[in-house]
């Protein structure tokens, strides 16, 4: 914290953001040690956040560290708005990845796994299925692999689910409750709920949560008020 002792911010704003800049300085030891073992071009480095805001938009934190893209994203961390589901990530790779490109293509932390299976050469287990997508002509500079859709479900207090199929979004915050539907190639903030025009996108948002979830005892689908 001692980097931000004078600045006229309450305690927490300084913890976090000594915290911020000591993860930047260790990743860019990480990327000085690359170079300096001549691994820098055979080494690819991904980076990103494990969810979206971590604080409230409209709190004093959420205000000072601008996680919501200027406070356009709804909602934040522990919700399937954008704002707790949205988040940048970084690649690097010299010579392999574009250097400067910037893509807002959508993908999901589950396509690591085929990513980083693919580039190692490796086979996944036959009776194995990940969910997700190789991205490694993506990172070459092509299009972000092709899917019929993004499935999240959260269970802490009542389960919510959300589905993302193109730029329709749906997000159901509880398993009793009618989903609620977002255009997001328009309404980024998801502040218009088109769910009363369009009930053929709501059933088939519905049709893809129930395809999508794995039914587990441990993480019941109950249904309570909404």
């Amino acid at each position: 914290m001692g980097t931000y002792k004078d600045e006229p911010w309450t305690v927490t704003e300084k913890q976090y953001a000594a915290m911020v800049t000591r993860l930047d300085s260790d990743v860019g030891r990480l990327l000085s040690l690359l170079q300096e073992l001549s691994l820098d071009d055979h080494t690819l480095v991904m980076f990103a956040g494990d969810n979206g805001s971590a604080f409230d938009p409209n709190s004093p934190l959420g205000q000072r560290f601008n996680q919501s893209m200027g406070g356009k994203l709804r909602n934040f961390k522990r919700s399937l708005y954008e704002g707790g589901l949205r988040q940048a990530a970084l690649a690097r790779w010299p010579g392999t990845v574009p250097a400067g490109r910037v893509s807002d293509e959508p993908w999901a932390f589950w396509d690591f796994l085929p990513t980083a299976v693919e580039l190692a050469g490796a086979k996944l287990p036959a009776n194995f299925k990940p969910d997700g997508l190789s991205l490694v002509a993506c990172l070459k500079g092509g299009p972000a692999p092709k899917r019929d859709y993004f499935y999240w479900e959260l269970h802490e207090g009542k389960p919510i689910q959300a589905i993302r199929f193109g730029d329709w979004k749906a997000v159901r915050n509880n398993p009793a409750a009618p989903p609620e539907l977002y255009d997001l190639a328009t309404d980024t903030g998801e502040t218009n709920n088109l769910a009363s025009r369009h009930p053929d996108l709501v059933a088939k948002a519905v049709r893809l949560m129930r395809e999508a979830r794995v039914d587990d005892p441990n993480w019941p689908m109950k249904r309570t008020n909404p």
